[in-house]
Formats: C-alpha cells, sequence, structure tokens
C-alpha cells in the first residue's frame, strides 16, 4: 500500500487520471492455439502415468510433446503451485511474468504457459478448466493466478523469524534435487515463480494488496495442459491447504494432489508441430 500523498495535486491533475488505458500486448497477433485439434485429441486420450503429490510436499513428473495432463483435485480442497522446465533444459523454464502480461492475472481454457528468454515459446496450452464456471467474484477474485510467486521460506523467516521447509519453494527444490541429482543449493537457482493452480487469489479494492480465500475446486475438479514441448513439471501440494486462512505452516488441512499424463491417438495431431523457440536474432542491435 502506498502512503498518503505529499504532494500537491497538479491542476490537470483530473485530466492526467482520465487517459484511457492501453492494452499493452494486444491479442490480435498473439499466435492461437488450435483448440478444435486439441479437442479432437482429447477423444482419444489414454492414461499412461499418474503422479500423486502428498500435502507439503512436492513431486516432479515428464510430459512428452503432444501429450496431456491433467492436475486434479483428489481428497479435498488443495492448491498447487507448478513449475515447468523444457525436458532436457532446466534454462528454458516457465516466465510467469510474460504469461500474465500476454494472457492476465488468472489463465483458463485456452491460454498458454511461456517460456522465458530467450526461448519465449509456448510450453503448455491449457485445454479444459473444470473451474471456468467461477469467473471474477464481487471481490475481484479468480482462480489459476499467475500473480503470487510462492510461499517460501525467506519471507516466512523475514515476517516471522521462524525457519518452516514445507514453503512451496523449498518443496519444489527438494524434488528437484531428487530428480536431477543436484545439490540442493543448485536445484534452488531452478526454482522459479509458479503458476498457482486451484488458488483464489486477486487484489483488495481499497489497498491494492494481494489477497487469497479459499479455493473452490472440490475433489474431482482438474485442470488440464497440452504440452507443446517436452516437459519435467514439479507440482508442490500448498502448506496452505485451500489457502482460506494462512500458508507456510502446518495449521491448514492439505490434501493430496494427482497428476494424470495421457497420450492421445497420433493421428488427431496430424499436421501439429512443438513451437520453435523465438526468432528474434540476439544481436540487440548491435
Amino acid at each position: 500500500m502506498k502512503p498518503s500523498a505529499k504532494t500537491p495535486s497538479p491542476v490537470d491533475a483530473d485530466a492526467r487520471r482520465a487517459a484511457k488505458p492501453v492494452i499493452v500486448y494486444p491479442p490480435d497477433t498473439l499466435p492461437r492455439p488450435d483448440m478444435d485439434t486439441y479437442t479432437k485429441a482429447c477423444e482419444t486420450l489414454e492414461k499412461i502415468n499418474e503422479v500423486v503429490v502428498l500435502p507439503r510436499n512436492a513431486m516432479t513428473f515428464k510430459v512428452a510433446a503432444g501429450n496431456f495432463f491433467r492436475i486434479v483435485c483428489v481428497d479435498g480442497p488443495q492448491v498447487g503451485d507448478l513449475n515447468l522446465w523444457a525436458g532436457n533444459n532446466l534454462s528454458e523454464r516457465f516466465y510467469s511474468g510474460k504469461t500474465r502480461a500476454l494472457h492476465g492475472t488468472h489463465l483458463g481454457t485456452g491460454d498458454r504457459l511461456w517460456s522465458g528468454f530467450p526461448y519465449l515459446r509456448p510450453m503448455a496450452t491449457i485445454t479444459r478448466d473444470t473451474l471456468d464456471w467461477y469467473g471474477f467474484d464481487a471481490d475481484g477474485a479468480s482462480v489459476h493466478d499467475v500473480i503470487g510467486t510462492r510461499c517460501d521460506p525467506y519471507t516466512n523467516c523475514l515476517l516471522n523469524g521462524q525457519e518452516y521447509h514445507q514453503c512451496c519453494h523449498s518443496n519444489l527444490t527438494r524434488a528437484l534435487a531428487a530428480e536431477t541429482g543436484l545439490p540442493l543449493d543448485q536445484a534452488e537457482s531452478h526454482v522459479h515463480d509458479v503458476f498457482n493452480v486451484f488458488m483464489c487469489t486477486g487484489f483488495t479494492h481499497d489497498t491494492h494488496q494481494y489477497f487469497m480465500k479459499a479455493s473452490p475446486v472440490r475433489p474431482g475438479d482438474f485442470l488440464e495442459f497440452f504440452a507443446e514441448i517436452d516437459l519435467l513439471g514439479a507440482l508442490s501440494a500448498c502448506p496452505g491447504g485451500d489457502c482460506g486462512a494462512e500458508h507456510s505452516s502446518d495449521a491448514a488441512a492439505g490434501y493430496p494432489l494427482k497428476v494424470e499424463i495421457f497420450r492421445p491417438d497420433p493421428e488427431t495431431l496430424a499436421g501439429w508441430s512443438s513451437p520453435v523457440p523465438s526468432g528474434y536474432s540476439r544481436s540487440h542491435g548491435i
């Protein structure tokens, strides 16, 4: 929250505030996914693997390009923090900030999860969302956000002076270290801002502060993705449970999440290919 103003308003203050907003990245030229093809492919899905993520823990999973995966609510309302990397390159990872700028603060069907520079390509496309009925509520909240980061032990220590090791950041770090064999400190450097699956969040109308509220997710709900490239994922079952009270503690009830991986009939994806990295020359004007 910004402090009270100390500078007198100029005489043209109202006129300045009345400037019209301009969408920074108009969607007209943004490459759009072929949702009809993905929908047809979904009719042929065969489940080939699943991973269960226990409360206050994280697990990794792999998805081949052209396959689908779902994050599923199993036993009770639970928020998940998702990291994605290219399957063979940890330096290409999900870029929540650019995804937010391209699609908005909360993601839904047809939106894509983009990788960071210098790649800037879609890593996954959301193909189905059983919480799409929620929309935006009276508080300005919606589900599946890319505005929060992840609960972490550093901020918790800063605010509370205590160490807590089941924050999503730590969960993801341990999971990536176990998957890759990297030491914890090296694995930690690859953990990044997350896609908050099932989390219900917004900014307060008065102070514009980031807030969370109890997720509307219930057992059987899921968020489904199409893997645009080979993916390594890590999902943390947040210690905040449904995030209706607090996180970074063991106070909230926690429930497992499940990642289900599906293979479609290859013929349904005839003509599809993985997107290539950005065509920018990387000359930076030199």
